[in-house]
């Protein structure tokens, strides 16, 4: 397919997504299908412009004062691929296959717009209804930090200490372009182009023996914080398909207990082949039985709990920019509930001086430091254990300090700041 092409698929994708409120994965998929002839590389470049329009789709409609999938594509190769006129109109040519040509209205848009004045919510592409909550944790840098929030992710490794080391890694990921994270001691990144493929990571060798996983830095440094050490009793309360166990076993050196549940037991099915893989033997998975407590038998026994807890995600928008535009405010009412009784669901199994890890990957407050609060408030028993103290378990503390957002209750990670997903984690202790 040629450039031109490609920009058309797109433009009728987009127009699926908005007519039929399908997720952008799901069209994706049944485009491809549906047009057999496009290779592995159209594909891949048609669902970089599809997820970029997402990215930016607020403010590329904003920029071209108009509301179509058309619009939305060409203010999205000015403010995302930073495209000029001239480059923009010569695929648009209205030959076989391309788009109709610029229209005058297109151009004089594209001469003399901005998003100088645009409001916060268009600024930094969010649904309006979120400002005001974004404000509250943000203020005046809320269209920043989600402009950040609306860009690319780059893909994070991390290296299993179980199996292997980073620098043994690097060295078998050079063909990749591999890098160490800035913050994290076990992280790799991998920086990719709007075009790019999936490089196939799970093709490598490093992975199909178990010496690397998929994860964004900030949930290795999420799990870092919990500061689980060998030997100890850790519960993780919410595994889902395993990411932070790993990381967590890891900690550990495979000595000590580590228990995985879930409630959803179809979240935990592929964590059985990842605990093998990464050569995790300490790890027992619980998995629910009807109406039966699965942690029964291990209650005021535990160092730590971890809680993932189920959020909104706002803070995984780079990987999910279509999710934000389908989020309606009663999402954040019952993730709201939902954390509350995960948490009232660890506070028995925690032994006296044991402690609690509270992750979100949410940047919303209600989710986070007020969440927080009003446990501690349920439970005079639990107090938060200073973010400064959680931090000092690694040797870029200093340095983190500085980028990340710092509360009472603990750390706020974002794209902006320390140029991880986003994420809150505060860790709470208990008396005794």
């Amino acid at each position: 397919m040629t450039p031109a092409a490609r920009l058309s698929a797109a433009i009728e994708l987009i127009d699926t997504i908005e007519k039929d409120r399908v997720p952008a994965a799901k069209a994706l998929k049944e485009w491809g299908t549906a047009h057999r002839f496009a290779g592995s590389g159209d594909r891949a470049a048609i669902a970089g412009l599809v997820w970029d329009v997402l990215r930016r789709y607020a403010s590329s409609a904003y920029l071209m004062d108009a509301d179509t999938a058309r619009a939305r594509l060409i203010g999205m190769l000015r403010l995302e691929r930073n495209m000029d006129t001239a480059t923009m109109a010569a695929m648009f040519d209205g030959s076989r296959f391309a788009p109709a040509p610029l229209t005058e209205a297109e151009q004089a848009a594209l001469a003399s717009r901005s998003l100088k004045d645009a409001p916060a919510a268009v600024a930094g592409d969010y649904p309006d209804w979120l400002d005001a909550h974004l404000a509250r944790v943000f203020g005046e840098d809320r269209a920043a930090e989600a402009a950040a929030m609306a860009s690319r992710a780059p893909l994070d490794l991390r290296v299993n200490t179980l199996k292997s080391n980073r620098d043994k890694v690097l060295r078998a990921l050079a063909h990749l372009h591999a890098k160490p994270t800035p913050w994290s001691a076990t992280g790799l990144r991998i920086e990719l182009s709007a075009d790019a493929r999936n490089p196939g990571i799970q093709a490598e060798e490093d992975f199909i023996k178990g010496a690397i996983e998929v994860q964004d830095e900030g949930s290795q440094l999420a799990a870092q914080f919990t500061a689980a050490k060998p030997g100890e009793q850790v519960i993780d309360l919410c595994a889902g398909a395993g990411g932070k166990t790993l990381a967590l076993a890891a900690l550990m050196q495979g000595k000590g207990r580590l228990i995985a549940t879930d409630r959803d037991k179809r979240q935990l099915a592929p964590i059985h082949e990842r605990l093998s893989r990464a050569g995790v033997h300490n790890a027992d998975v619980r998995t629910p039985k009807g109406d039966a407590d699965p942690l029964a038998d291990i209650r005021s026994t535990a160092d730590l709990v971890v809680i993932d807890a189920p959020c909104t995600g706002t803070g995984t928008w780079r990987r999910n920019p279509d999710a934000k535009w389908r989020m309606r405010p009663g999402a954040l009412e019952i993730r709201l509930r939902d954390q509350a009784e995960v948490l009232e669901r660890a506070v028995p199994l925690v032994k006296p001086g044991g402690r609690i890890a509270y992750i979100t990957c949410s940047v919303l407050p209600e989710e986070n430091g007020e969440q927080v609060r009003a446990f501690t408030g349920r439970h005079p028993e639990f107090t938060v254990v200073p973010p400064e103290q959680t931090a000092s378990v690694w040797d870029e503390a200093e340095a983190f300090g500085e980028a990340a957002l710092q509360s009472d209750e603990g750390w706020l990670m974002t794209p902006r700041r320390t140029g991880t997903d986003g994420f809150f984690v505060s860790v709470l202790r208990k008396s005794g």
